[in-house]
């Protein structure tokens, strides 16, 4: 196949990969919630309820994009689009197996949080063009949550990328070949605090994809939706296709940066199936930390990023610098 149709392939393929997690990771919050709390969850709709992500795709798709009086028609519109974009593009440099990537980019790892941050653009921009309250509210916390959450997730990357000494994502998992006592989580020897690394760049991506415990930008206790209160039909889906894409892709970092990526601890699975069974077990626990913790208060969130995990990440940065100068 010629370079611009593989390109054109790898596109659609990550186009329908990006929207089927987004369809049906909501049925697997749905049900996973009924389970946690011993409900139900959906089961009308098809059997055990897995029509119901298309019923609610149609619905939304019927739905007409009403943009309120006096909010910012191009900004209003243009939000949706700056969330589920970013996602998308960020998936043409993820390595689900050998060879099986769109584009291989040797600063993926940069390229991903470069788009990462036009994320939290486009909800900042959707509560702001909205000219609501709550919206406005909720965007001014999602900036600042971001921010907090961003300095230890990038001080533990920083960490993973002196030990590998590569921002290339297929490098990266190369190097975690032959077991899963190379795998970076459990490489002691270039840190003690791997594991502890592991942990805070998980509780990183919930607050950066605005997941419970850490939801500031919804909070529908006390902020109606957040940012997304004005948005109806396909505006409001997008949001929520972007929020799950994002998801994804933080399972994926997780997976590359930690967890040995397609590496097969087993051996009788080809990698890509190694790949996504961790990338489903990390999105599987997020769904698990929603539905299991309560929402922290805002202030407690940002004490928790500024006094714990940041002094901590830093910690480990030092150390682990200073164990690679002297081994």
């Amino acid at each position: 196949m010629s370079e611009p149709g593989r390109l054109l392939a790898f596109l659609i393929g990550i186009i329908a990969f990006a929207a089927l997690n987004a369809a049906y990771l909501v049925w697997v919050e749905r049900k996973g919630a009924g389970h946690f709390q011993r409900r139900i969850g959906p089961k009308e709709v098809g059997p055990y309820g897995l029509l119901q992500p298309i019923a609610d795709g149609i619905k939304l798709m019927t739905k007409q994009l009403i943009v309120p009086e006096g909010a910012d028609a191009v900004l209003f519109k243009m939000a949706p689009i700056m969330v589920m974009v970013p996602a998308i593009v960020s998936f043409v440099t993820i390595p689900f197996a050998e060879g099986l990537q769109a584009r291989n980019i040797n600063i993926g790892l940069l390229m991903i949080f470069a788009f990462a941050s036009v994320a939290v653009l486009g909800i900042l921009i959707g509560g702001w063009g909205s000219r609501n309250k709550y919206g406005v509210i909720s965007a001014a916390r999602v900036v600042s949550q971001n921010i907090a959450y961003e300095v230890p997730m990038l001080l533990t990357v920083i960490t993973v990328v002196m030990i590998t000494r590569t921002f290339d994502l297929n490098a990266i998992v190369n190097q975690q070949m032959g077991g899963f006592w190379h795998w970076n989580v459990f490489r002691l020897t270039a840190s003690p605090l791997m594991p502890v690394a592991f942990l805070i760049f998980f509780v990183c991506m919930l607050a950066e994809t605005n997941r419970a415990p850490f939801d500031m930008a919804e909070a529908e206790s006390e902020l109606i939706a957040g940012a997304f209160t004005e948005y109806s039909g396909m505006g409001f889906g997008v949001f929520f296709m972007g929020e799950y894409a994002n998801i994804v892709i933080g399972a994926c970092v997780a997976t590359i940066l930690f967890l040995g990526g397609w590496d097969c601890p087993l051996g009788f699975l080809p990698g890509v199936h190694w790949f996504l069974i961790k990338m489903y077990l990390i999105i599987f626990t997020v769904v698990w930390v929603r539905w299991t913790f309560v929402r922290t208060q805002f202030y407690n969130l940002l004490n928790l990023s500024w006094k714990i995990l940041i002094p901590i990440s830093m910690f480990n940065l030092i150390l682990t610098s200073a164990l690679l100068k002297v081994f």
